[in-house]
């Protein structure tokens, strides 16, 4: 059976990835199509999270057994996992956390089971738009001259929005008393 998975990030709207994969493949295959697709680097810590309908996590599949997990959770690696053993109704979710030191990650649906079709290889169906950057780099680690007028606001331009809203002091007289009667 081959599932459709639909992949889409809360960060860049317009993107959104089609994904058929054989009910058959490991998690690990699932994880480098998309690492490849996105062009991403792989990281010890990414992992898929198994989630119910109001995005809870219920599952974690990590890409090695060297994570932080408490003594009660089961370890389920990426290599060893089939994908068709933890997703098998359509609707179910899972998110992909791709950026583990910046927390961010996308989510997933299986929005359809295909039966009979049986893929060979994990492929890329529909893709619509550009996935965000894997790691978003702080201002202030960027040299002056890489910055962009449009992406980081100048020391000009911010003190220019500090002074647009006035002084940060009042005059007793500038108030209107009557303004803030209650009547009971």
């Amino acid at each position: 059976m081959t599932l459709k998975l639909t992949l889409f990030s809360q960060e860049k709207e317009d993107f959104v990835l089609e994904i058929l994969i054989d009910s058959d493949a490991r998690f690990s295959e699932l994880h480098q199509l998309i690492l490849e697709d996105c062009n991403y680097e792989e990281h010890q810590k990414q992992s898929f999270l198994i989630c119910d309908d109001e995005w809870r996590v219920k599952q974690r599949i990590s890409l090695s057994d060297n994570e932080d997990v408490r003594y009660d959770e089961d370890v389920n690696l990426m290599s060893r996992t089939r994908i068709g053993d933890l997703l098998e109704d359509e609707g179910q979710r899972l998110a992909y956390i791709f950026d583990p030191e910046g927390k961010r990650f996308f989510l997933m649906e299986l929005t359809e089971n295909v039966f009979g079709r049986k893929e060979m290889k994990a492929i890329v169906n529909r893709r619509h738009g550009q996935p965000p950057l894997q790691t978003v780099a702080s201002p202030d680690l960027i040299p002056e001259e890489e910055r962009s007028a449009a992406s980081f606001p100048s020391e000009e331009a911010e003190e220019e929005a500090e002074s647009f809203y006035g002084d940060d002091g009042y005059e007793a007289d500038e108030l209107d008393m009557e303004g803030y009667e209650i009547d009971e």
